[in-house]
């Protein structure tokens, strides 16, 4: 058992030098209920749609324990979604996760599944928003291999902060996605 400790949406555009010229990793946790439908968390967006969103990369899951580590290599805060991520999640393996696996995020007929299909790459752009592109953000990132999942939505529904996350499958013999991200 895990639990959703924030979903975060897009809080505002900033330009960026990548070939998009905007992107949208600023997130920022909300408050209340997030409706969530087939291609993500309702209010968010992604500017680079060629390499985020989309029914396979609809949500994208970072553990708080990740990010806790990073704090301590970082020596600031991660708050929820600093990272671009739409939902920080504790208890869960988020990092090397069986490809396939289903969370269902809350209970009863407003209950949201997600099933992880692969890890987040990392780019520039998000070594720009850290301020580290300097420091070789990308590999130091990919090398640590605290990537974070991309989940697509398999049941639509709405999610808050503090409701339980239930592992209901894990599929034998599939793949981590610590397996099949070769970074770079």
């Amino acid at each position: 058992m895990g639990r959703l400790l924030a979903a975060c949406v897009v809080a505002s555009l900033h330009p960026d030098s990548g070939s998009v010229g905007t992107t949208a990793i600023d997130k920022r946790a909300v408050d209340g209920a997030v409706k969530v439908g087939p291609r993500g968390l309702y209010a968010d967006l992604q500017a680079d749609r060629k390499h985020h969103g989309g029914d396979e990369k609809a949500v994208y899951a970072y553990a708080v324990e990740d990010a806790e580590w990073w704090e301590e290599q970082l020596g600031r805060e991660i708050t929820p979604g600093l990272f671009g991520e739409n939902i920080r999640v504790e208890g869960l393996e988020v990092s090397n996760a069986v490809v396939g696996t289903r969370w269902r995020i809350g209970a009863g007929e407003d209950a949201v599944e997600l099933e992880v299909t692969g890890p987040r790459t990392p780019c520039m752009t998000f070594a720009r928003w850290m301020g580290e592109e300097s420091r070789g953000w990308v590999k130091r990132f990919s090398d640590a291999r605290r990537l974070g999942a991309y989940l697509k939505v398999t049941r639509s529904g709405r999610i808050r902060s503090g409701d339980e996350i239930a592992v209901v499958h894990i599929p034998d013999d599939a793949p981590t996605i610590l397996d099949l991200y070769r970074g770079p």
